[in-house]
């Protein structure tokens, strides 16, 4: 397929969505009172319903595919076998534990902390900016940035990398940090807090600054100051949104792929269940065994997206 076939494509799919968006608005203006109300909701409800139905017989197709041994055409829990027996499917889903864990926890904390330091102070502004500056590049991209950071050369050579560069200037052996694994992944989990944390920074400062005055005022007038003031003020007032911030942070920590992609191609024990399923497609061709890891994430996503759900309802 040509270039100019692939641009008058993309050119007739944004004309599509420009008419349905102007039809949508155009039907809705036309209805009033609470009857229109209604037709509006409905109107501008339909075609995501359109959309959620296309996605519909995608899935249930890779639920079903999930279930075929990729050998025999069989049905039958094979490829599922295979995630959870073989040993480097096990050492991916060990990883994208650790990785669920260690991102929301880390990324939030480190949010808040700055969240609550910075707050009403004169450089407010600049500093939420600079924190939040990573979550503007792609996964990739900062995964190419830090892969410079961790760069590594043979001692005696000229250390291009920083970390390693700061180590040979102390005197000290070059480290491999992407080679060496558990900590490798380690060092890969710290790219996406990086990322992530000027996300909870903004959504944790804003919670922050809607706590009414006069709350802190009171607690401030019975002698409630520090860590205090944290913990029975500050904390119970932002619970909705620390619930916002961690599974929306774990949701897309459970899918990483582009970090791990990008900076060790999975090697060195690193591998994901995203990396996995990468692999599985379009490097073994086993698509039974691809969809099998494609359901196991969606399997693993509902129950903290349930969970989110509940909990604004409860605050709602």
């Amino acid at each position: 397929m040509d270039t100019a076939t692939k641009f008058t494509q993309m050119f007739f799919a944004l004309g599509v969505f420009a008419l349905v968006f102007v039809g949508t608005l155009l039907l809705a203006s036309l209805f009033k009172g609470r009857t229109g109300e209604k037709i509006q909701a409905g109107a501008f409800v339909l075609p995501s319903l359109i959309l959620l139905l296309g996605l519909l017989i995608p899935g249930l197709m890779t639920i079903w595919r999930s279930f075929e041994n990729d050998s025999t055409g069989a049905l039958g829990f094979s490829n599922y076998g295979d995630i959870f027996t073989r040993p480097e499917n096990l050492l991916a889903l060990r990883n994208t534990a650790l990785w669920v864990i260690l991102v929301p926890l880390l990324a939030t904390a480190i949010g808040l902390l700055y969240a609550i330091l910075i707050d009403r102070s004169p450089i407010e502004a600049l500093a939420k900016a600079l924190v939040f500056l990573p979550m503007a590049i792609s996964m990739v991209g900062a995964g190419i940035i830090w892969k410079f950071v961790y760069e590594y050369r043979t001692a005696g050579r000229t250390q291009i990398g920083l970390l390693n560069a700061i180590l040979d200037g102390m005197g000290k052996d070059p480290k491999n940090f992407l080679l060496d694994a558990p900590s490798n992944t380690i060092f890969l989990i710290i790219v996406m807090v990086w990322i992530q944390a000027g996300f909870a920074m903004t959504v944790l400062s804003a919670a922050i600054k809607a706590i009414p005055d006069d709350i802190i005022e009171a607690a401030k007038l019975d002698g409630v100051e520090g860590l205090k003031m944290f913990r029975f003020i500050t904390l119970p007032s932002i619970r909705s949104a620390l619930v916002v911030v961690l599974t929306t942070i774990g949701i897309g920590t459970l899918k990483v792929f582009d970090i791990v992609r990008t900076m060790t191609g999975g090697n060195f024990e690193t591998s994901v269940i995203a990396n996995e399923f990468y692999d599985a497609i379009f490097r073994y061709n086993r698509d039974g065994l691809g969809a099998a890891f494609a359901v196991l994430l969606f399997v693993l996503v509902v129950p903290i997206v349930v969970y989110n759900i509940v909990q604004m309802r409860k605050d709602a």
